[in-house]
């Protein structure tokens, strides 16, 4: 299962959120997401858990609670939504 963790502290690392949701059951995997140009924390991350049950509990049980100061967000995560609609092409301005 796929989770989604919001409103995370700046300071949290990918080891403190596998810590976290390592409670629950096995984690595959934990991510924190980090801006392309500077590399600090979004504030937001994933982690995949081996069992859809533990996933469920972790969402039940870590939804509103406090980490580091803050309030986080936990649920499952969203499939991303395809681009399949895209045009491919830029196009440009009129030609004369």
């Amino acid at each position: 299962m796929n989770i989604f963790v919001a409103n995370l502290s700046y300071r949290v690392e990918d080891s403190d959120l596998q810590d976290i949701f390592e409670e629950y059951g096995e984690v595959s995997s934990a991510k924190i997401i980090k801006d392309r140009d500077t590399g600090k924390s979004r504030g937001f991350g994933f982690v995949e858990m081996a069992d859809n049950a533990a996933g469920s509990k972790a969402i039940e049980e870590l939804n509103g609670a406090e980490y580091d100061g803050r309030e986080i967000t936990v649920k499952q995560a969203e499939e991303r939504k395809s681009n399949n609609n895209r045009r491919p092409g830029g196009g440009g301005g009129r030609r004369w």
